[in-house]
């Protein structure tokens, strides 16, 4: 065990994780020749295309130092907001974290929040200054920014350069004499940590797991704790580019279990391993559960593909424990489902990934938070508001709470006034402003999340020219004045379109829909009335014209009564029609909502 080391590379994103990590594997010969290409963890398309990681991976490498071949553990996670929940699972299987820090960019919202995270867990840090070699880099400046933020000294932080390779070398060494070897008993009844797991359609679900008590053999009979459930062990191995099957995988390593377990919620990540016979008293105090923090409904296009979505969804949740869904139905879109995400970005690489994935068509509802209602005949009973059509009737409500976030932007202070101004037209109140450098300022914000929901990361991004970096956490439930706005289609309400939006926004919000709608939904050979509506009140109106046929070309002269007696003729059939229509809305009308700013 002593010649272990786990450790993740922790860093805001696009700092250089992903290059890093194969400038690691190059150097410890992890990899032959034939097998290098650029960000070879990033083994999605997704990742490889918009240079993002999403899923953290793992891979074991030796490296000799002194005569003596450690074992290194790699986890090479996420950098952005919305994927934090995959850091936190890396950092629970770790001991030491490596922290990269952009030589150019300095350190961002994230590189905040993911080392405060590593600290919580009592990880040993080792700080590495990136991307030295750039024309635009500022080492000497951006090192007293770590100094300032670890307290730790100038010595302690490795330059380096993942393009050129320069400084690995010292990278590697820092990890066997900083980062301690793994603590744990290998004579201890078997305890280990599941921290991801992965559907593969031949050999079923594959768990990844790090042991923290005892050794888990092959052919042994593994229960899983949280379900109860035993099953033997058909293969276990360590984690190298490819599966590498072992006989034995003792305390403190890393590896994988395939058990052909084929039902994907039978595997929980966060859940412990032990074995039947012997089995410990204790689970592992992994990470806490995903909150999720942004709700929308996912609905097939055709609704016989109904179960082969549920099942789609059952396998991508097992390779991404931050999804959470649950069956709902829609008048308008039949039955789907009502999923909540960690973000935006989240929405989109899930989306996304189910129709690359599992060749699903899906449509997206309007993305909402999660509310609770309060009722005067119980004020002090919780509802739980995940759907604005779960809003109870606004005569008997006492009050509705928002969900407030703490949001820390990190800008240039160039762009403090447009951030701000950004910040309080999205109801935000600034709670701290600290000046990291002469140039680099710290904004503090209480924030509803909903604000943030839609176009805030954006907007972020285009008012500082990209130069702000975002992090949020929770901060719990405020009171709050909210409304719920209907969207009534040829006077039927439309439940995939309501919102719930505070007061003082509603009448702006609910002009600009149906403004928008009125551009998206094709005309019908009738007139379709768009409104926006809270309660009974209607706040907005927008009328798609018919489509018309000339009635009156057939007439040459004569007297006025007769053209019009046929387009009195022409307006009972339209009025007929229109109590018969239906109307359908398109796919992108229900995206559209969601860039009302465009």
């Amino acid at each position: 065990m002593k010649h272990i080391r786990n450790f993740c590379i922790i860093a805001h994103i696009d700092h250089g994780k992903s290059t890093l990590a194969d400038r690691l594997l190059d150097a410890t010969g992890a990899v032959t020749d034939r097998e290098k290409q650029n960000q070879l963890l990033d083994n999605m398309d997704l990742e490889r295309e918009r240079g993002i990681t999403i899923k953290s991976h793992a891979i074991q490498m030796e490296y000799s130092y002194k005569g003596t071949t450690y074992v290194f553990n790699l986890i090479d996670t996420p950098g952005h907001v919305d994927f934090s929940y995959e850091v936190s699972r890396s950092i629970a299987a770790c001991e030491g974290a490596l922290l990269v820090v952009d030589a150019a960019q300095s350190i961002q919202a994230q590189t905040i929040s993911n080392l405060y995270l590593a600290l919580e867990n009592d990880l040993e840090i080792i700080p590495v200054l990136n991307k030295i070699d750039l024309p635009s880099a500022n080492p000497e400046e951006v090192t007293d920014d770590i100094v300032d933020l670890l307290g730790c000294k100038s010595k302690d932080i490795i330059p380096a350069s993942a393009k050129t390779g320069l400084g690995i070398e010292e990278i590697l060494t820092a990890i066997v004499e900083r980062i301690p070897a793994p603590k744990g008993n290998i004579d201890a009844p078997l305890q280990a940590l599941i921290f991801d797991s992965v559907y593969n359609s031949f050999r079923g679900v594959e768990t990844y797991f790090r042991v923290v008590n005892g050794q888990i053999r092959k052919g042994q009979k593994i229960k899983f704790v949280a379900t109860g459930k035993s099953y033997f062990a058909d293969e276990i191995g360590t984690l190298k580019l490819k599966q590498d099957p072992k006989k034995v995988i003792s305390a403190g390593d890393v590896g994988y279990l395939i058990t052909g377990i084929k039902e994907a919620k039978e595997v929980k990540v966060g859940d412990t391993l032990t074995d039947t016979l012997n089995p410990t008293t204790e689970i592992v105090a992994g990470f806490e559960e995903v909150k999720p923090m942004v709700f929308a409904g996912i609905y097939p296009v055709d609704t016989e593909e109904y179960e082969d979505l549920r099942s789609s969804m059952e396998k991508l949740q097992l390779n991404d424990a931050s999804l959470v869904f649950l069956p709902e139905s829609s008048a308008a879109l039949g039955f789907g489902f009502r999923c909540g995400f960690l973000g935006m970005l989240h929405l989109e690489i899930i989306q996304e990934r189910l129709e690359r994935e599992f060749d699903m068509t899906v449509i997206t509802t309007v993305p909402n938070v999660s509310y609770h209602a309060f009722t005067r005949k119980n004020p002090d009973t919780i509802i739980p508001v995940n759907n604005p059509s779960d809003l109870p009737d606004p005569s008997f409500m006492e009050r509705v709470e928002e969900p407030y976030i703490k949001a820390s932007i990190i800008t240039k202070a160039d762009f403090v006034g447009n951030v701000m101004s950004l910040c309080i037209e999205k109801r935000g109140v600034i709670t701290n402003q600290t000046y990291l450098t002469t140039e680099r300022v710290e904004l503090s914000f209480d924030m509803p999340l909903a604000e943030i929901v839609f176009d805030f990361y954006d907007r972020l991004k285009t008012v500082s020219k990209g130069y702000a970096s975002f992090d949020y956490a929770p901060i719990g439930m405020r009171a709050s004045k909210l409304v719920k706005v209907d969207i009534l289609l040829n006077a039927t309400p439309v439940d995939a379109l309501s919102a719930l939006i505070h007061a003082d926004n509603a009448y702006n919000i609910g002009k600009k829909m149906c403004e928008k709608l009125r551009q998206l939904i094709p005309r019908q050979q009738f007139d379709i009335p768009i409104q926006a509506a809270i309660g009974a009140k209607i706040i907005s109106r927008e009328t798609i014209k018919a489509l018309r046929k000339d009635v009156t070309a057939k007439c040459y002269g004569g007297d006025i009564s007769r053209k019009r007696k046929l387009l009195e003729k022409q307006k009972k059939g339209k009025k007929k029609m229109r109590q018969v229509g239906n109307v359908e809305i398109p796919q992108q009308a229900f995206m559209a909502v969601l860039k009302l700013n465009d």
